[in-house]
């Protein structure tokens, strides 16, 4: 008889073995440069972080967790209610209004998160009749947000501008009314960005639309930290962007869609998950406000973040790894094997570095790494540090000794 549990521990069996499992680490201290945390289940100990999307060091901000609170008192705990029926306070209007001031559009909508948000715009916009092109490697919430509408559908190869036009070209000789063109502005697992303005050059010949989704840079790129269109100079010719404010604004949850007001107004009457889901809970709302007021102050922040970057990426060349190209704050250490990768990263843990291996499926299988994260909040040393247990990692699974005889070796010496 077949049985689904003997069937499922096979499949947690088979994952294992390769390699793959994804085992979660217990932290029992705010978001920061330094936490407390471990393997659950294990001792918890301090430890340098690498590994969060907290890239300005906002998550634990004294002024963000005094908003949050402040906000309790004033708006209370939830609004047990969709944003149509009840769910709307004048702090959810004020914080679509400063995205929208923020990143230079006409309007903004918010979500629960980005995944909502990139959920919400394909099937109400895109239907049959229209047709989508999405870069291969954009993220899965762009993915699983086009297979909800019915348009045709078109994938380009990574940041390939004559693949983009081939497809553009293949989309209207289907008669496709609505075109438009998807992409990341920072790929997530490279570190790559989005070449936005020949993407642009590309959609306009083609009388294509243009959506960014801009998580992984909005609040630190560009000039005044409102994203790739920014830093890329073409802010003016994106018709969609998303974004969210886990990452650099504040490190909570929450999304947002904005752009061009007719999109968002549509997106009000048809977007199902603004329809059918939770307003943001109010602290979130007013923390993410303060978080956009110290954003715009945090040219300091956004300068120390790009010194991190390049003082990784430096160090970890002349220590002889193996880095993608980039300049995101964003450092993919390449491996390969998945479980060389883990562990890596297990021995890094250890040796008081947190960090997070990536393998298949989040990767394509072969192209296993350790996806490194600066931040702002890290200092030039904790840099340095979390570069030499990179070196030390690899020099005992090399050597195939324990940390504690390496630790040993190098004290005789």
């Amino acid at each position: 008889m077949y049985s689904i549990k003997e069937s499922l521990a096979a499949e947690l069996a088979e994952i294992r073995e390769a390699g793959l499992e994804k085992a979660e680490r217990e932290i029992t201290t705010p978001q920061g440069p330094r936490i407390r945390a471990a393997l659950v289940g294990q001792p918890q100990r301090e430890v340098l972080n690498f590994c969060a999307n907290n890239y300005l060091g906002l998550a634990d901000h004294p002024d963000l967790i005094e908003a949050a609170k402040d906000a309790l008192d004033r708006h209370g705990f939830g609004m047990a209610s969709v944003r149509f029926i009840c769910g709307t306070q004048d702090i959810h209007l004020a914080l679509e209004s400063q995205v929208s001031d923020f990143v230079g559009t006409e309007a903004t909508i918010l979500f629960s998160s980005c995944f909502d948000a990139n959920a919400a715009v394909f099937e109400p916009l895109f239907g049959a009749g229209d047709a989508i092109v999405s870069d291969e490697l954009n993220h899965a919430s762009i993915i699983d947000g086009v297979r909800l509408s019915k348009a045709a559908r078109f994938r380009y190869r990574n940041r390939d501008m004559s693949d983009l036009r081939a497809q553009l070209q293949a989309a209207r000789d289907g008669g496709a009314r609505r075109v438009v063109v998807v992409t990341d502005g920072v790929f997530s697992m490279d570190g790559y960005l989005a070449p936005l303005p020949e993407i642009c050059d590309a959609a306009e010949e083609a009388g294509a639309l243009v959506m960014v989704d801009d998580s992984h840079a909005v609040g630190f790129m560009g000039e005044t930290g409102a994203g790739t269109p920014e830093h890329f100079g073409v802010s003016d010719r994106i018709d969609i962007w998303t974004g969210t404010f886990g990452k650099a604004l504040g490190g909570a949850s929450g999304g947002y869609v904005s752009g061009r007001r007719e999109i968002v107004d549509l997106l009000r009457q048809r977007g199902r998950p603004y329809l059918f889901s939770n307003s943001l809970a109010p602290s979130i709302v007013a923390a993410t406000l303060r978080a956009l007021e110290l954003v715009r102050e945090a040219g300091e922040l956004r300068t120390r973040l790009v010194e991190n970057a390049a003082q990784f990426r430096a160090r970890m060349s002349e220590e002889g790894f193996d880095l993608l190209d980039g300049e995101h704050a964003i450092v993919p250490v390449m491996f390969g094997d998945a479980s060389l990768a883990s562990s890596i990263a297990a021995r890094m843990l250890e040796l008081g570095v947190f960090v997070t291996a990536f393998s298949y499926p989040v990767v394509p299988k072969g192209k296993a790494r350790i996806r490194v994260q600066l931040s702002a909040a890290h200092s030039p040393e904790q840099v340095e540090e979390c570069v030499t247990a990179f070196v030390r990692a690899r020099t005992s699974l090399d050597a195939g000794a324990p940390l504690d005889e390496l630790a040993a070796d190098d004290a005789d010496a």
